[in-house]
């Protein structure tokens, strides 16, 4: 009788453990542990501040940790350096892609690592081998292509092919899909199932819970700098990821209070913006109405956005708030009257990231609050700071930390913190929770229902159709630069939201 044979299972690749790393005041990393196999996708999982990308960045060799051991292939390593990371095979795709957009294809796959003879690159040979490496991706693109010449979702392909292009054996993909389109989503999808089939590690770290659902084979979840526990294929479900990250019930994420509208606070009439020229739109947002603006990426809900508040030119059309209309294109002018916009890019539009948390709170009302006119009142500063500290629960060592050493999820909170600072009247939201944690979301989307409450009209655009259903009293869609329907509360759906997306 011939005994069944069991195949071995995969090899430890990537090992952390005990990592621990302190910065003043906080401790990131409290002796976490994590291992990944060959040809396994690992999710990481866990709130803002959990410590995940500390984690990532000790991996990669960008930080090294104060405490602990990596190992790869069962062999202590110490990464000094990214460099020595990479020499081992590990590559970290960050959220903010690091490509040359003034490059072409080639030149951003191998930059800095060009075959060349006595200095002389050998243009040919870097075509070709850019070629096997977009193949292998799925990338159908000449190496000649201009970056800045791709779709976000084609860029993100490129920087895969680059971290292959180096024989990486563990790829981290820290957020990759944030400002993807449900395709290129898709297109990324299949990439990551092909890389599995070819023994590359994935390290894949998202708040989209749904997406780990279907492409991890084990979750590690993190919390306050610790582990809080770990998920074999058949136990990730979303209800156990949000418990083990979050240690409470979420799963009334949605909850809203009843309000009553009030009188129109934005009056948006046949505005025609210099992205989508050829399109206008009419819309108005009552008192205490939160309104869902959706439609697919790219179908120009940013830029109606950015009008309203004048950061860009109207080219027709009036925008009013409460009567009173507005001139086109004045930011200042939309500021007095009450108008206030939280952009989609927290980091290059809604912070100042090398200035402290107090000052990017007092930003916007350092002339209302000047003292004689013209000097700034720090004591303001300092209580607009805590106020504000207390009631969003923003987590930070103090307000002198810097805000690009915030978790997403607190930045995004500072952000709203220095328009609330103001009292709006009328508050636009641009991807509101994009690239935070469900603990985090959760709190801004109570605050939303507050400032409502409070009589606040809130006009929101958003890419996750949860949070379009969950939230708004009534969905305006947009497709190809025009409101193309509106939807009441009551006929809210996915199917009824894409029937407008795309029709």
């Amino acid at each position: 009788m011939t005994s069944a044979v069991t195949a071995a299972p995969p090899a430890t690749r990537l090992q952390a453990k005990g990592i621990t790393k302190r910065f003043p005041g906080v401790t990131a990393l409290d002796h976490v542990d994590l291992h990944v196999a060959a040809g396994e996708v690992l999710a990481v999982v866990g709130e803002n501040g959990a410590g995940k990308s500390t984690l990532m960045k000790i991996l990669a060799g960008v930080q090294s940790p104060d405490v602990g051991q990596l190992m790869v292939d069962g062999q202590p390593v110490e990464f000094r350096s990214v460099d020595d990371a990479l020499d081992a095979g590990i590559a970290l795709i960050h959220q903010e892609l690091n490509l040359s957009d003034n490059l072409d294809v080639a030149a951003n796959i191998f930059l800095g690592r060009e075959p060349n003879v006595g200095g002389w690159i050998r243009r040919k040979e870097l075509e070709e081998q850019s070629r096997e490496h977009l193949r292998r991706v799925g990338l159908n693109v000449s190496p000649r292509t201009l970056v800045r010449d791709l779709p976000i979702g084609q860029q993100q392909l490129v920087e895969i092919a680059k971290a292959l292009s180096i024989n990486a054996r563990v790829l981290i993909m820290d957020e990759p899909t944030s400002s993807l389109s449900q395709r290129e989503t898709e297109s990324l999808m299949q990439v990551i199932a092909q890389l599995r089939q070819e023994s590359v590690s994935i390290l894949y770290i998202s708040h989209r819970l749904g997406e780990i659902q279907r492409i991890a084979d084990r979750v590690t979840v993190l919390r306050d700098g610790k582990n809080a526990g770990e998920l074999e294929r058949s136990e990730i479900t979303h209800d156990a990821m949000v418990c083990r990250m979050v240690g409470r019930d979420v799963s009334r994420f949605y909850q809203r209070h009843p309000h009553t509208p009030g009188e129109v606070a934005l009056q948006v009439k046949d505005v025609t913006t210099t992205a989508w020229p050829g399109e206008s739109n009419s819309l108005a947002v009552k008192r205490g109405e939160i309104v869902g603006l959706a439609g697919l990426v790219g179908a120009g809900r940013s830029e109606l956005l950015n009008a309203i508040f004048g950061v860009d030119p109207i080219l027709s059309g009036t925008i009013q708030v409460d009567g009173q209309p507005l001139s086109a294109g004045d930011v200042r002018e939309s500021i007095r009257s009450g108008l206030a916009l939280v952009p989609e890019d927290r980091k290059q539009q809604g912070l100042i990231l090398e200035m402290t948390i107090r000052e990017n709170v007092s930003l916007p009302s350092l002339t209302s609050d000047a003292v004689a006119g013209c000097l700034v009142n720090r004591s303001r500063e300092r209580s607009l700071c805590d106020s504000f500290r207390e009631s969003l629960g923003i987590r930070m060592a103090g307000r002198e930390q810097l805000a690009g050493l915030l978790s997403g999820g607190n930045q995004q909170k500072v952000v709203l913190a220095k328009w609330l600072a103001l009292k709006p009247r009328v508050l636009l939201l641009d991807e509101p929770t994009r690239g935070i944690d469900i603990g985090a979301k959760e709190e801004i989307y109570r605050l939303i229902d507050q400032l409502a409450g409070e009589g606040v009209a809130i006009l929101f655009a958003s890419s996750e159709m949860e949070e379009i259903i969950g939230l708004s009293d009534r969905v305006l869609v947009m497709r190809e630069g025009k409101i193309t329907g509106e939807l009441p509360r009551d006929k809210v759906s996915e199917t009824a939201v894409m029937d407008l997306a795309t029709a």
